[in-house]
């Protein structure tokens, strides 16, 4: 019995052999009731659908702690860097998420990886609507961020498995579920924490999330995908030669992402504080934040068209140059109608940038890593959002203003588009597929 729903890998126990695996996946595979579909098909795209949705849930838990810093820092206190932290924590939790998940998704299967998920973050919500300080709050939040990566780095990594000629796109679309969830989940959080408080608010989306998760993975798991037709197609194998071992393609891979989500993270993480500063309120921010990745919607699925045709890598070093641009017009915005353009066009910057990572991946590694090399590289760009939205709010506390925030950010934009030229300079196509 397999492994895995939906997902490579292919190992199959024979009669009397490889009982360990069945026994210990048994209550989550559905296999033996499963069918299957082929890459590429009607079934593969309703599939997406469903991991879509998922992932829209999933990855609530990378928003609502932005939503709800004003609130913790007012009833807890402290400095703006300081309410920052529990954003880092998600951070972390999502990073190491990836890699472990990634793991379990490469080794197990998908769906392991996201049933932990379900119930990491979902526990993580209710225990945070019941922290008495912010130390707790903070630390909570890395369960949060667990919960959440299931649902991105992994689940991207097996899409991939699903298609073929359109396999960009379908990673596009799944990681759209990220922005998608910044786009509903802000302005619902906000006006939860208005009316009822953040503590109540958080555990009510717990309990939701629970039951909606558990919904969405039960209908995931009903269809696999055909594994004979992906090797009969070989529609696995790397299909882009950049001249080095897959461990150093990792590591500059890694170095990019902590580059580009550095400067990806000062408006991302600190938009609602901002508005707050100047007046404008926090529903206004939370509305900035939303139209932002609301526009990131679009900037993933185009990257993904895109990226079908040019590669990964040029699409990425198009969104490095477009969210540098991007970043420099906030140093001229502080008007609400100003402020509102350039969020919506740092989200058509910079959206498409992060799923290229995995796109690499697919074009450049074998089939066989992709979940766990994913999974290293997004928990690079995460210690980069940490990293970054912390930072910005220590550069913030030392000057009163967020204009030297957002320089730190263009500096460490253009590290990112640096590497990734070189890439681009080195890359080959691959002759024969792997």
């Amino acid at each position: 019995m397999s492994r895995r729903f939906g997902g490579s890998g292919g190992h199959i126990d024979g009669p009397g052999g490889g009982g360990d695996g069945a026994v210990m996946m048994g209550f989550l595979d559905s296999r033996a009731r499963a069918t299957t579909f082929l890459p590429d098909s009607n079934a593969a795209w309703r599939q997406l659908a469903i991991g879509l949705a998922l992932a829209t849930f999933g990855s609530a838990g990378m928003w609502s702690v932005v939503v709800a810093l004003p609130a913790v820092q007012a009833e807890f206190g402290g400095t703006r860097g300081g309410a920052a932290l529990p954003f880092a924590m998600a951070m972390l939790g999502f990073g190491l998420g990836n890699v472990v998940l990634g793991r379990i998704t490469d080794r197990i299967g998908i769906g392991a990886a996201v049933l932990i998920g379900i119930l990491t973050m979902s526990a993580g919500y209710v225990l945070a609507g019941l922290s008495s300080a912010l130390w707790q709050f903070t630390l909570i939040h890395i369960l949060v961020g667990l919960g959440s990566s299931a649902t991105f780095g992994p689940l991207m990594a097996e899409v991939s498995r699903w298609f073929g000629r359109r396999r960009a796109l379908a990673i596009s679309i799944t990681s759209s579920g990220n922005y998608l969830a910044g786009a509903i989940w802000p302005p619902l959080f906000e006006r939860g924490i208005a009316l009822y408080g953040w503590r109540w608010t958080h555990i009510a989306f717990g309990i939701l999330s629970l039951i909606a998760m558990s919904a969405l993975y039960i209908m995931l798991s009903r269809r696999r995908v055909d594994e004979h037709a992906i090797a009969a197609r070989v529609i696995a194998g790397p299909r882009v030669d950049l001249r080095m071992s897959a461990n150093m393609l990792t590591l500059i891979l890694s170095i990019a992402g902590i580059a580009c989500c550095v400067a990806m993270a000062m408006p991302q993480v600190h938009i609602v504080a901002l508005c707050g500063d100047l007046g404008y309120g926090a529903a206004r921010g939370a509305e900035m934040l939303a139209l932002m990745l609301g526009s990131g919607i679009i900037a993933r699925i185009a990257s993904g068209f895109l990226a079908d045709r040019l590669g990964g890598l040029t699409v990425l070093l198009i969104g490095s140059l477009g969210q540098g641009l991007a970043l420099s017009f906030y140093l001229m915005a502080d008007g609400l109608a100003s402020l509102y353009a350039v969020s919506a066009l740092f989200g058509l910057m910079q959206g498409g940038i992060v799923p290229c990572y995995a796109m690499i991946v697919r074009e450049t590694l074998p089939a066989r890593e992709a979940a766990t090399r994913t999974g290293i590289i997004i928990f690079a760009t995460v210690i980069g959002m940490a990293f970054g939205g912390w930072m910005s709010g220590v550069i913030f506390d030392m000057t009163g203003s967020y204009g030297a925030a957002f320089i730190h950010g263009i500096g460490w934009n253009l590290l990112n588009g640096a590497v990734v030229l070189f890439l681009v300079l080195r890359a080959r196509p691959k002759l024969q597929l792997a």
